[in-house]
C-alpha cells in the first residue's frame, strides 16, 4: 500500500479523497491555488503546497507544477479525481515516467476512449449497439450531405471534451451552417483535438450510464446503472440508481454490454460507460467512455456499499478490489448538484461569501463549503452533492425532499429552491423525466429583485435579539413592533415573521412570483405598476410587478412591507 498520495483536484472531490485516505490510513497531499488558500482539502490534507495564481489554466491545470510538487514531497501516487487533469493522457504518462503511479486507467486507455468518434469505433468492434452517426466531417457541406442522409434532428458533437460542451441539438438543414461554425469555434478554443462529427438525436431519450471497474487485466465487473436524464444543456443535474421504470432485462442488457466492451480493452480501475436509451422503444446505444471517476460516483457507493475512492487506491497499488464481487443493489440512492448560481435569472454564475451554510445530518453531504466560505468564479460552481439512500426508491425521494428543505444557505442566489421544484415535481416523482424534461419546466422563482434600496432598508423579525445586554449587545427588532405584526396579521404570517423595514424613504423591489402584501406603519406613498396603493390591507402582486415606495410624510419614520408566507 502507498504512504502518501497528492490530490490533484480542488473541492468536494479532494475533500472525499482526502477522508478515504485517512481512513486507510494513507497519507495525503493538497495542492491549492491563491483562491483556495483556506479550502477545507488544505486545512484537512496532512501536507499542502501552493502551485499558481486563481485561474485554473495558472494552477491546477499546470502539469509541471503539479509534478514537482509531487516529486519534492516524495508521493507514491496522484489522484486526479474529476475534471482538470483527470483524463489527461500526457499527464498520466508524465506521472508514471516520473516513477509514480497514476491512480486512474492507462494513458492509452485515456487517449483511446477521449476521442468520440474513436470511442464510438471501439464500440463497434465489440459488437455494441450504435446511433446512425459519422465520422469525423471535413467541413460544413461534408456535414450537409451526412445530416440529409441521417435525417433530422441530429446532434453536432466536438470529438473531445465533455459536460455538453461542444455539442449543438440541430432540428433542420437551416440551422445547421451556423450551428457547425459555433461548435467549430467552441471545440477549437477549447479542445486540442477540435474534430466534429454527426449523430442522429434520439427525441425521447434517457442518458443511462453503467459504473464499471477492471483490473487491467481483463477482469471487470460493474456497479449498476445510473439514470442522469435530468440534465439542463446537456449538464447532469440530478442523479439516482437503480433506474426508476426500467425492465430488468433491459438494466441487465445495458450492464452485460458495458462490462463486454471494457473487457475487451483490458479496462484498468474507476470507469463509466454511457448510453442513450429510447424511453419509446427501449433500445439502447452507445454514447461514450468516461474514463475517471464520475461525479454522481456517491449514489452507487450507497447501493453498493463500496467505497469507489478506496477500489482505485488499492486497485492502483497492486491490489485485487473486485475480486469476488457480484454487484446487488440494495435500495435506492439519489443525488442532487448544488449549484452556484441563479435559476430565476437564466442560470447566471453567482459568487460571494456564504453566510450560513447547514446540511442536514441525516445526508450524505459531499462538500468544499462551510458558513464563510468565499466562492469565486474562477472554479465550477458546485457548492455540494446531496445524497440519500432509502430502502426504494419512495423513501428515497421523500428522504431527499426533506433534506433540501433542511438545507439553508445564504449569502448569494443557488439552484435549492429549483432542486425543491424538481423533486417536488409530478414527472419526476414518477420516474418519467427523460433529457429533455427539464427545458420544459418554468422555474418559478419566489424571489424579488432590488432595483433601489431606498434609505437604510433593513430585515426586522419580532421580537428580534433579546438578552445580550450583559454583554454589551443592546435589545434589537423592529422599531415599531405593532406595525411589524399587523403588517404579518393581515397575510396570515406568524408575527415573527421577516419584514423589510423601510426609513425616510422607501425601496423599488420588482417581484419573480406572485404574492400577496401588506405595508403598514407611517405615512408614505406606495405604488405598485404605477398605481397608488392603501396602507393597512393586503393586495396582490403579480410576478414582474414593481412596487415603488416615496419618502416618508407626517409622523413616524418606518413603515413595514410584509410578504405573504
Amino acid at each position: 500500500m502507498f504512504n502518501k498520495i497528492l490530490i490533484a483536484n480542488r473541492g468536494a472531490i479532494a475533500v472525499r479523497i482526502i477522508r478515504t485516505l485517512r481512513k486507510m490510513g494513507v497519507q495525503s497531499v493538497a495542492v491549492y491555488s491563491d483562491a483556495d488558500r483556506l479550502s477545507p482539502h488544505v486545512l484537512l490534507a496532512d501536507e499542502s503546497v501552493y502551485i499558481g495564481a486563481s485561474p485554473a489554466a495558472l494552477s491546477y491545470l499546470q502539469e509541471d507544477a503539479i509534478l514537482h510538487a509531487a516529486l519534492a514531497l516524495h508521493v507514491d501516487a496522484i489522484h486526479p479525481g474529476y475534471g482538470f487533469l483527470s483524463e489527461n493522457p500526457d499527464f498520466a504518462s508524465a506521472v508514471e515516467n516520473a516513477g509514480m503511479v497514476f491512480i486512474g486507467p492507462s494513458p492509452e486507455q485515456m487517449r483511446s476512449f477521449g476521442l468520440k468518434h474513436t470511442a464510438r469505433e471501439i464500440a463497434r468492434r465489440n459488437g455494441l449497439p450504435l446511433l446512425p452517426g459519422t465520422g469525423l466531417l471535413a467541413d460544413v457541406n461534408h456535414a450537409m450531405v451526412e445530416a440529409q442522409h441521417i435525417g433530422f434532428p441530429i446532434m453536432l458533437k466536438s470529438t473531445a471534451g465533455g459536460g455538453g460542451i461542444g455539442m449543438q441539438l440541430i432540428w433542420s438543414e437551416d440551422a445547421l451552417q451556423d450551428a457547425y461554425a459555433r461548435v467549430d469555434r467552441l471545440a477549437r478554443a477549447n479542445f486540442k483535438e477540435a474534430g466534429i462529427y454527426l449523430e442522429k438525436y434520439v427525441q425521447a431519450a434517457r442518458h443511462i450510464e453503467v459504473q464499471i471497474f477492471g483490473d487491467g487485466k481483463g477482469h471487470v465487473v460493474h456497479l449498476g446503472e445510473r439514470d442522469c436524464s435530468v440534465q439542463r444543456r446537456n449538464q447532469k443535474v440530478i442523479e439516482e440508481t437503480p433506474a426508476p421504470n426500467l425492465p430488468e432485462s433491459i438494466r441487465h442488457a445495458l450492464c452485460d454490454t458495458a462490462v463486454r466492451l471494457m473487457q475487451g480493452v483490458c479496462y484498468r480501475n474507476a470507469g463509466t460507460v454511457e448510453f442513450v436509451l429510447d424511453a419509446d422503444s427501449g433500445d439502447f446505444y452507445f454514447l461514450e467512455v468516461n474514463t475517471r471517476l464520475q461525479v454522481e460516483h456517491g449514489v452507487s457507493e450507497e447501493v453498493s456499499g463500496v467505497d469507489l475512492v478506496e477500489w482505485m487506491v488499492r486497485q492502483a497499488a497492486g491490489e485485487s478490489p473486485i475480486a469476488g464481487y457480484v454487484h446487488s443493489a440494495r435500495g435506492h440512492s439519489i443525488q442532487v448538484r448544488l449549484y452556484a448560481e441563479d435559476p430565476g435569472k437564466n442560470f447566471q454564475p453567482a459568487a460571494g461569501i456564504l453566510s450560513e451554510v447547514v446540511f442536514p445530518p441525516d445526508a450524505r453531504v459531499d462538500t468544499w463549503v462551510e458558513t464563510g466560505s468565499e466562492v469565486t468564479t474562477y472554479y465550477d460552481p458546485m457548492l455540494a452533492k446531496l445524497i440519500v439512500h432509502g430502502s426504494d426508491r419512495s423513501d428515497a425521494l421523500a428522504r431527499m425532499r426533506s433534506a433540501l428543505d433542511a438545507t439553508r444557505i445564504y449569502g448569494f442566489e443557488t439552484n435549492l429552491g429549483y432542486l425543491r421544484q424538481i423533486v417536488n415535481d409530478a414527472t419526476f416523482a414518477q420516474g418519467r423525466q427523460t433529457t429533455r424534461y427539464l427545458s420544459a419546466l418554468a422555474y418559478h422563482a419566489p424571489t424579488l429583485d432590488v432595483i433601489e434600496p431606498g434609505v437604510q432598508t433593513s430585515l426586522q423579525d419580532w421580537p428580534g435579539r433579546l438578552g445580550y445586554w450583559d454583554v454589551g449587545v443592546p435589545p434589537s427588532g423592529p422599531m415599531d413592533a405593532l406595525a411589524h405584526r399587523v403588517a404579518n396579521r393581515l397575510l396570515d404570517n406568524p408575527p415573527e415573521a421577516v419584514t423589510l423595514e423601510i426609513t425616510l424613504s422607501g425601496p423599488t423591489l420588482k417581484f419573480n412570483a406572485d404574492s400577496v402584501i401588506a405595508v403598514t406603519g407611517a405615512d408614505l406613498s406606495v405604488a405598485l405598476d404605477g398605481q397608488p396603493l392603501a396602507l393597512w390591507c393586503s393586495h396582490a402582486v403579480r410576478a414582474g410587478g414593481v412596487l415603488r415606495f416615496g419618502s416618508l410624510s407626517g409622523a413616524g419614520c418606518r413603515a413595514y412591507l410584509a410578504v405573504a408566507g
